[in-house]
């Protein structure tokens, strides 16, 4: 599968899907095909993850060409994203808990054990299972799963292979081109039975056979799927929404892996200077795979390049695990007290920004981090279950007047007593 991390290519994908794939998506979409074989899905998510193309352009795009009738499974699947979003925006400690697990698990595997073996098999394609094999290599050849593979996947790792999910989740995160940390980590949590308590998705044969077209016949796979526990409850926090006015001196624009986009900054910003900082390493202490690598670093320079072109100024791009030096030594060079970027979700860029804004401010230099409008509009409704933020969707629509494409602005977070109990609290 090729995808160039660009914002044209996004848009050229989304318009090409939008007349030529969408209509047939509810029908077609559990299909895989196979490696380089998902014309029956948009595709769209490497683009939207990066918000190298913005949720609300999909949405208008698609609603521009079809009634919303003959297109609901499509428009929902875009609002399960932000339904992930929120969902870990109210429980951050899912993430951290998350990333506990995974080093102690990683040093479990250098210690050298039989969980070594078995995770080598799993993450080499050695174990034996046909399409669990052929996926694991695909993933790592190509960056790319259909989402159906994925369930399957999982499935077989945590109920057949009995591996721990947050290796698994690992995995998929170092991997993919899409890779984002709110709707792979709770993906595996829900395969796992751990997102919606006691639930569970099994990985059937005959389920395989069917939607891969006959390409696999697995042996061997579990007939049970009993869920997995786990001792801590995450109940849900206020969501807290930056509310900061932009800067009236001098300022920088700083572009991450999660928000690809700065144009839409355009009339509200004129920054001095314009930097790229990629925070992809940090979602693992393990390798990250070179395709999902290149892409985060390709839209990331894509998106400087356009925002240099867009204000006139000067640009620059770092990769590190630590960005307060980078980012310091970079205002310092260009002569601003505050940096301004789109706020992040829950993840390895809200991670790298936190350290590096408690460290900068030390030096008198803010990062003024702004929110969607999308993102304002879709996570409060997203306390609990999807089913909550599903019934919301039509106003939702209705309040973001699609054909805006400036969306970015500061707003005042709010979870108020009023908004967690009309959002499914």
């Amino acid at each position: 599968m090729t995808v160039t991390a660009t914002r044209e290519a996004g848009l050229e994908r989304t318009e090409a899907f939008v007349h030529h794939g969408v209509r047939q998506y509810a029908k077609s979409r559990n299909f895989d095909f196979g490696p380089g074989n998902h014309a029956n899905v948009s595709v769209l998510s490497p683009y939207i993850r990066h918000r190298l193309i913005l949720e609300q352009e999909v949405i208008a795009q698609t609603l521009a060409s079809h009634s919303a009738g003959h297109v609901a499974k499509f428009l929902e699947e875009v609002f399960w994203r932000a339904y992930f979003k929120g969902w870990l925006q109210h429980r951050p400690a899912v993430w951290a808990d998350y990333r506990r697990s995974v080093d102690a698990l990683v040093a479990a595997l250098e210690a050298g054990n039989e969980l070594l073996d078995r995770y080598n098999a799993a993450v080499g394609g050695n174990t034996g299972i046909d399409c669990f094999d052929a996926w694991s290599r695909e993933l790592v050849e190509t960056g790319y799963l259909h989402n159906h593979a994925r369930m399957w996947f999982a499935s077989i790792w945590v109920f057949t292979l009995k591996l721990p999910w947050q290796l698994g989740a690992d995995f998929f995160l170092r991997h993919l081109v899409d890779g984002d940390p709110a709707s792979n980590t709770l993906s595996w949590r829900w395969v796992s039975g751990l997102h919606t308590k006691g639930k569970t998705y099994l990985a059937r044969v005959s389920n395989i056979v069917n939607y891969t077209d006959g390409r696999f016949n697995p042996q061997g796979l579990s007939m049970t799927a009993e869920p997995l526990t786990e001792d801590v409850e995450y109940e849900p926090q206020a969501l807290e929404f930056r509310d900061e006015p932009l800067p009236t001196e001098r300022c920088g624009l700083l572009i991450t892996e999660d928000d690809c986009y700065a144009e839409s900054l355009a009339a509200q910003l004129r920054p001095s200077a314009v930097t790229g900082g990629l925070a992809i390493r940090n979602r693992s202490s393990l390798p990250v795979g070179i395709e999902a690598f290149n892409f985060s670093s390709s839209a990331i320079r894509d998106a400087v390049d356009r925002a240099g072109r867009l204000f006139n100024v000067e640009t620059g791009y770092f990769e590190a695990d630590d960005w307060s030096e980078n980012l310091a030594e970079w205002a310092t060079q260009h002569h601003v007290n505050a940096i301004v970027t789109a706020m992040p979700p829950v993840g390895p860029v809200a991670d790298a920004l936190a350290v590096a804004s408690h460290t900068l401010s030390r030096y008198g230099i803010r990062i003024i981090q702004l929110s969607r409008r999308y993102d304002r509009e879709t996570w409060p409704h997203a306390q609990r279950g999807y089913f909550k933020l599903k019934k919301q969707i039509p106003a939702i629509i209705d309040r973001l007047e699609l054909d805006e494409l400036d969306p970015v602005m500061p707003q005042r977070v709010v979870a108020s007593d009023e908004t967690r109990l009309s959002s499914g609290g």
